[in-house]
């Protein structure tokens, strides 16, 4: 039995498959879901979602910046603020853009707390990015 696993942005659906698994970024760390799983509403933060079609198959990155996943009777519906499959994402200029994300974020005053956030936020948006381009971080 496999799962039915759709990721939807605003302007597009980003992936809308069968898999026989499916790992998500929550809010409070990395959720596996297999067939048969109880049903789930949870948070997503900015990260990599991983589905590895079939069991054969490689794993398949998707970069998502936060949003919902509803697990139940198999399917599982992802609605995120944005998303990118990782094999559309230029490793070398997503390196470029999480070096770049890294060195601001080190860079932001201490008492400056807006700044702080925005440049953390950025981070992440760059990590998962990157993750999903097949960069190890």
């Amino acid at each position: 039995m496999t799962l039915t696993v759709r990721v939807i942005s605003p302007d597009k659906t980003v992936w809308d498959a069968e898999a026989d698994e499916v790992v998500l970024p929550s809010t409070t760390g990395q959720l596996g879901i297999l067939s048969g799983h109880a049903p789930l509403l949870t948070a997503l933060d900015t990260g990599v979602l991983r589905v590895r079609p079939n069991k054969s198959a490689d794993w398949q990155a998707i970069a998502l910046l936060g949003g919902f996943a509803e697990v139940e009777e198999n399917e599982v519906t992802i609605l995120v603020n944005g998303a990118e499959r990782g094999d559309s994402i230029n490793q070398e200029e997503a390196r470029a853009a999480y070096s770049q994300a890294q060195t601001k974020l080190n860079q932001v005053p201490a008492g400056d707390r807006q700044a702080q956030i925005q440049a953390n936020q950025a981070f992440k948006r760059a990590r998962a990015r990157f993750q999903a381009a097949g960069g190890l971080v």
